[in-house]
């Protein structure tokens, strides 16, 4: 099984998947063995870790403020919706206006779809923060072939099964798929949680 070791207030250390890919355009970056991945957001050589962490000040720790770490259900019919807001990394994919609802509360209105596009709603999800049940049985896990991809000014997302080692997941979170704070700035790392959208991450600009 891939795996993620979290070093301390450094990179995340990445065994056993053969390259990184970037989601905008497919273009891969092959590791060979194991690779440092940047988390600090102040690499020149990103994806990959160039020290910059040592020496910018960073910190792997969670703020106090963060969103917690709450898994809330929903009812429905014949389903129940799970979801943990601490975990979200906010890449709006949850983009059925009629049952996912940010602005209101509760924020997730279950009879606004049927059980069938809600299901398939929650399976765009990336961070894991989306889950459901059906029948008493919960399915979080989707599988697929293990691979780490990163969006443009993003996060990594980590899909098809990676063991994260060095962290204690949020409620109803998942190994089978993930993201990981790639800017520096989240308040739930190593969890990305949007931050890189308010602090204008770009993984171009200089440094």
């Amino acid at each position: 099984m891939p795996a993620i070791k979290i070093a301390s207030n450094g990179p995340y250390m990445l065994s056993g998947v053969a390259k990184v890919v970037r989601a905008a355009d497919g273009k891969s970056f092959e590791v060979s063995g194991q690779a440092a991945l940047c988390r600090c957001g102040g690499s020149k050589n990103k994806p990959f870790c160039d020290g910059t962490h040592s020496a910018n000040g960073f910190t792997g720790d969670k703020q106090p403020d963060r969103v917690p770490d709450k898994l809330d259900e929903y009812a429905g019919e014949g389903f129940t919706l799970h979801d943990n807001r601490g975990l979200c990394a906010h890449a709006a994919r949850c983009d059925l206006a009629s049952v996912f609802k940010p602005k209101a509360e509760p924020w997730i209105d279950t009879s606004g779809a049927s059980k069938e596009e809600i299901i398939r709603t929650v399976l765009q999800c990336p961070s894991g923060a989306l889950s459901y049940s059906v029948d008493g049985v919960e399915h979080r896990d989707r599988g697929g072939e293990p691979g780490v991809t990163f969006v443009p000014n993003g996060p990594y997302v980590v899909k098809g099964g990676c063991e994260l080692q060095g962290e204690e997941f949020p409620q109803g979170g998942t190994q089978d798929h993930f993201t990981l704070c790639r800017c520096g700035q989240s308040k739930n790392k190593p969890f990305c949680n949007g931050a890189h959208w308010y602090h204008k991450f770009d993984e171009d600009a200089p440094e």
